[in-house]
């Protein structure tokens, strides 16, 4: 592959992985003013961003065995029509029932943008390189939380929050001709692949309990919830508890997410001299620290806006070495069924995102508890999970000898 080619590649990969993302981060200021307009309170319209972890979670099962049989591309023109037109009908909601539900629909068609890159880069790429390609294009994702929110909270301002969806709506048109002029088809359409249900069951059963991904993809799911916790209970904790503005929300948003993206490419350069394991183990440890710090502080009414951003900081700064690391060591195994494996990944991660955001929400928020303890809770969960497993498992399953035994089962149907 030219470096040319290779370099348009990543970068409309890494923008297709950033839609889901910008159409969360994008409208989190506009909390207080879409529930003003809805007649309903900010926990309320917090469930539309339930609502939407929750169709991400179910659209990428469902996208990924149809990723695998009919190629990458076409599922993607597919899903990404279904949330331009799920886009369009968030701008003339009048209800925050109906907000909830489009956003679901919203997540369903979406949700490919996020398989599908997961899957091309293991197509296109060695495994070697996998976790430098995944820190590329976290610098990419990068610009959402930094760009999005206080694009968000000037747009918001000036225009209403509706204008939002109009953006994003224009956003994914661009997208789908990125697509259609600048990505190759990287699988072709498989007519052997079925879609029967047993078989597609089988092979989610093969992968998950493939000892490798299991580990990773449930451990980096866990340690991802903490900052989809962070999404759902930071508008109350900055703007009502603090009294932020929602400029200064948008601010401290993007101010946060430079650490995200600052560790996401030192791990490139840490991968010159450690392995994803062990950076995995060294900065989910600090991440589990920081988590309890921020839990043991808000439990005492220690915090103020201040100590609370530079916690919540290296909480999420972890994430940048967590994630390429993690979802690389989860793909490794597999090849011809990357679709099937990545979306498994995505649904676990969205699933576990969906309980903690949603977690955060069920509390009656009075102070930053309900925020801290969900955060704490889920990366000492993820730091359990891996200590003790890691102890036990040695991870030399190839590619190629999963693919047998997948191929092994699906022969059974």
């Amino acid at each position: 592959m030219h470096l040319k080619n290779r370099t348009t590649i990543i970068l409309i990969l890494g923008f297709l992985s950033a839609i889901a993302p910008f159409s969360i981060d994008m409208y989190l200021p506009g909390f207080p003013a879409i529930a003003k307009d809805l007649h309903t309170s900010i926990e309320n319209v917090a469930y539309s961003l339930s609502s939407f972890f929750i169709g991400v979670c179910i659209g990428q099962v469902l996208c990924g065995p149809l990723l695998d049989r009919y190629g990458r591309k076409m599922p993607l023109y597919t899903g990404m029509i279904l949330y331009i037109l799920a886009t369009i009908g968030c701008v003339f909601t009048t209800s925050v029932e109906v907000l909830i539900a489009l956003r679901f629909l919203q997540a369903i068609g979406g949700c490919v943008s996020m398989v599908a890159p997961r899957a091309i880069i293991r197509d296109l790429f060695p495994v070697e390189e996998s976790a430098k390609i995944f820190s590329y294009m976290i610098l990419i994702l990068g610009v959402s939380p930094i760009i999005a929110p206080t694009a968000g909270s000037y747009i918001i301002t000036h225009f209403g929050w509706h204008a939002i969806f109009i953006i994003l709506t224009i956003l994914a048109v661009l997208l789908v001709a990125a697509i259609a002029m600048g990505l190759p088809e990287s699988k072709q359409p498989d007519p052997t692949y079925s879609l029967k249900p047993q078989v597609i069951l089988s092979s989610f059963r093969i992968v998950l309990w493939q000892p490798q991904f299991f580990i990773y993809a449930v451990t980096g799911a866990i340690s991802s919830a903490g900052l989809f916790a962070y999404l759902a209970g930071s508008p109350y904790v900055f703007m009502k508890f603090f009294g932020t503005t929602e400029q200064q929300y948008g601010g401290i948003f993007a101010l946060i997410a430079t650490g995200l993206i600052t560790c996401s490419q030192l791990n490139n350069r840490l991968l010159k001299k450690y392995t994803s394991q062990s950076i995995v183990k060294i900065t989910l440890g600090i991440q589990t620290i920081a988590g309890i710090l921020l839990f043991v502080a808000a439990t005492f009414n220690w915090l103020n806006v201040y100590s609370t951003i530079v916690l919540i900081f290296v909480y999420l700064s972890c994430q940048g070495f967590n994630f390429p690391n993690a979802s690389a060591l989860s793909m490794a195994p597999f090849s011809k069924h990357a679709g099937s494996a990545s979306a498994l990944m995505g649904a676990i991660q969205m699933g576990m995102g969906a309980l903690a955001s949603a977690a955060v929400g069920m509390f009656t928020p009075h102070n930053v508890m309900p925020l801290a303890g969900v955060m704490a809770f889920c990366v000492a969960s993820a730091w359990l999970l891996l200590f003790f497993s890691t102890r036990k498992v040695a991870f030399t399953v190839k590619a190629e000898d999963v693919e047998e035994q997948t191929l092994d089962m699906i022969e059974k149907y």
